[in-house]
Order: C-alpha cells, then structure tokens, then sequence
C-alpha cells in the first residue's frame, strides 16, 4: 500500500512537472523562427547541407521563393528579409504582395515599350503598375525535391503593354551547396575553419510556350532574380565593375539621384550604403558589369557573394517607367536600399542584389535559361578579407567601407 501511495506521488508530481515546462521558442531572427512561421502557411521545401547546417527554406505557395538561408542549423541566423504581416492581410495588394525573401523570381521588363506591369495604352505610374500574378500570388507546382534539390514549375499568360500575349512556362531548380562545390565556384582554395558558410543556386528557366515569335516587334520578356536581405548600419553593397569598358559605370537615378555620401566609386568597385534608411536603386550596364556582386554586413559579420550569368553580347531590356525609352539599353545588375517614401510610409527596411538575364528573344518551344546563385559567409573580418578579396576584389578593409 505504501508503495502505491508513493508511485502515485510520482506520478502525478511527474505529470504537473511536464504542464509547467514549456517547449522554448525560436527567437526571431533565427532561422528556426522563420522555417516555424512559414510552415504554418505552406508546406514548404527544406533543402539541407551534409552536416545539417546549411539549410534554404523555398515555398512553392508563394511563388517558389527561396524566403531565407542559413548557415549554423534552426539556432542560426536567417539572412532573408521577410515581411511577417503581409502573409495576414486581408485582401492581395492591387499592386504587389511583399512577403519578402531571400531569392525570389520576378519578370521583366517591368517598364518600358514591352512592360509587362502595365496594360496597353496606360500611363506608367504607380496606380496602373500591377505584378503579374504567377510572380505575385500565384502558387506554383512543386515537381520534384530530394534532400539536395528541389524543381517547381509555372504556366502562365501575361499581356505586354505592346499588347502582345506571351505564354509562358517559367521552371526553377534550386540546389543546396557543399563545401567543395562552394569553394570551387568561387575559386576559393581554403576556408578558414571558423567561417560558417551557406550556398545554393537557382537555374531559373523561360519557355516560349504559345504559337507567337517573341522578337523586337512583338516584344519579349527577361527572367529577374532578386535578393531581399535585413540591413544594418554598417552594411555596405559590393558592386564589381570594368574600369576599362566605356560608357557610364551605373545608372544612379532610378528614384532621384543617390546622395553622393551614400555611394563610392573605388578601383573597379562601386560601393552602395545599405542600412534601409534611403531609398536609392543603381544599374549597371552589361559592358561594365561584372558577373558578381555582393555585401558586408559589419553589424552581423556577415559576406555575401551573388554570382549570375552574364551575356556582355546580350539585348538587356530598359525597365525604366517610360513608354518612349530605348527598350534594348537596360542593366544587367542592380542593386536597391529601401527607405521612407515622401508620406513616410515603407515597405521595409531591406535591401536587395538583383540579376537579370537578357531579353527572352524565343520562337515557339524554344527556352532560355538563367543561373544565380548566392553564397553567405560568417565568421571574423579577416578570414571574410580574404574571401572578399579574391572573390570581389575588395577588401573589407579599405577606408570607404564606412560611407
């Protein structure tokens, strides 16, 4: 009887212990945070690396975005921007449903004789400026994934404001990177084994899926690849250029001329202040680009590493908000720190490093395909110079980090 009594103690002090204690949290900013929140509003895709550090997260509800990375497991940092409350509105936004990500898939041209954002015959303005859906709101179909890989695909028809009709099959393929295959693509020899890292690449592919030639009358689209990330005070956006091509270096006035103490031309490298604090958006033309670009984030220890395909031969599409513009003079590479808008209102604060391929010139059944990949280093400023000086071409430790 005694026995019993004190079993039953037992067990019920066991079962009052195990009410009281909670399951922690993941603290936000974290990576376990953001694959928590995410699974809740799709059943998303975890791609992980051998040792189970690296990890992406990629959704095909929302529009087959890869919304972040990490480099150290569930406990890690997440490196993608994500906006939390777009995903509890009410209604779509007429223009643009900004859920953030870390590597997301839009289609050009968003301005311009052959935009695909405006309908035929509209002033270019924000009112009449709308996403296309596939890219916006649309789920797309998730064909395949393994532990390393994972393929998703779109069909969709979209109006261009030539008043063209273009079908269209959008496919991407994204992949998880190890070590070596990091190293090697970046041409790397060594790295220090206090740097954590993380790298996946997306072969993004367009489809000319209708009966209409896609050409200089008719118009055609490009594939855009674009990288959302959480700034910091210190975070300074790494651009690559040809000092030896000629033409201009960058377009700077996208949203009005960025403020000179906010950007600096430095030996081949432009250098772009990204702390989510002013708005400003720079380009760089196919001749002077790179086929890199990337940032240091001082506050967190963090370089990123972008790599894209670039076709220096290649029409890259104009997407500037004017109809009568030369549609074939656009950028190649381009580069976006958020900020207030006049009324004061923003949409981050995050900033972006963003590739585009050229314009999709397809006959019927004919494709074009476009890699990108993105790569994340974190560990001490010295071990992250050598990467950042064989890789960009800069140090990180040149005076004009701090603009």
């Amino acid at each position: 009887m005694k026995t019993t009594k004190i079993l039953l103690v037992s067990f019920l002090l066991t079962g009052l212990y195990a009410c009281d204690t909670k399951v922690a949290s993941p603290t936000k900013g974290t990576f376990g945070y953001d694959l928590q929140f995410l699974k809740a509003k799709d059943s998303v895709v975890v791609l992980k690396s051998d040792d189970g550090k690296g990890q992406v997260i990629i959704s095909p509800k929302y529009q087959a975005k890869i919304f972040t990375s990490t480099a150290d497991g569930l406990n890690g940092k997440s490196f993608g921007w994500i906006k939390y409350e777009t995903f509890n509105a009410k209604q779509p936004d007429a223009h643009m449903n900004a859920y953030g990500g870390e590597d997301r898939l839009w289609l050009g041209p968003e301005g311009g004789r052959f935009s695909l954002f405006f309908k035929p015959g509209t002033k270019m303005e924000f009112d009449n400026w709308h996403t296309p859906p596939a890219i916006n709101n649309e789920s797309w179909d998730l064909v395949s994934s393994s532990g390393k890989k994972a393929s998703l695909t779109k069909n969709t028809s979209i109006q261009n404001y030539a008043g063209t009709t273009l079908s269209i099959k959008l496919q991407r393929d994204v992949e998880i990177l190890e070590p070596a295959t990091i190293k090697q693509m970046l041409g790397i020899d060594t790295l220090d084994s206090t740097v954590k890292s993380v790298g996946f690449t997306t072969e993004n592919t367009i489809t000319n899926s209708g009966t209409t030639v896609w050409d200089k009358t008719a118009g055609a689209p490009c594939l855009w690849s674009l990288d959302m990330f959480t700034p910091s005070p210190s975070t300074v956006i790494i651009v690559p250029y040809k000092e030896e091509a000629t033409g201009k270096v960058a377009t700077t006035n996208y949203f009005g001329e960025i403020p000179k103490d906010r950007i600096a031309y430095n030996n081949g490298t432009l250098l772009f202040k990204a702390d989510g604090k002013s708005r400003g958006k720079l380009g760089i033309p196919p001749n002077r680009a790179k086929n890199r670009l990337g940032s240091y984030d001082g506050a967190n220890h963090v370089l990123t590493i972008v790599l894209f395909d670039l076709d220096i031969k290649g029409n890259y599409l104009n997407q500037e908000w004017k109809p009568d513009t030369a549609p074939f003079t656009g950028d190649a590479v381009n580069a976006y720190n958020d900020g207030p808008l006049a009324n004061g209102s923003q949409m981050g604060p995050f900033y972006e490093l963003e590739s585009v391929s050229p314009a999709a010139f397809l006959k019927p059944g004919e494709k074009l395909s476009h890699k990108h990949s993105v790569f994340h280093f974190m560990g001490d400023i010295n071990a992250l110079d050598k990467i950042a000086l064989k890789v960009l071409g800069y140090s990180l430790h040149d005076k004009n980090h701090n603009i």
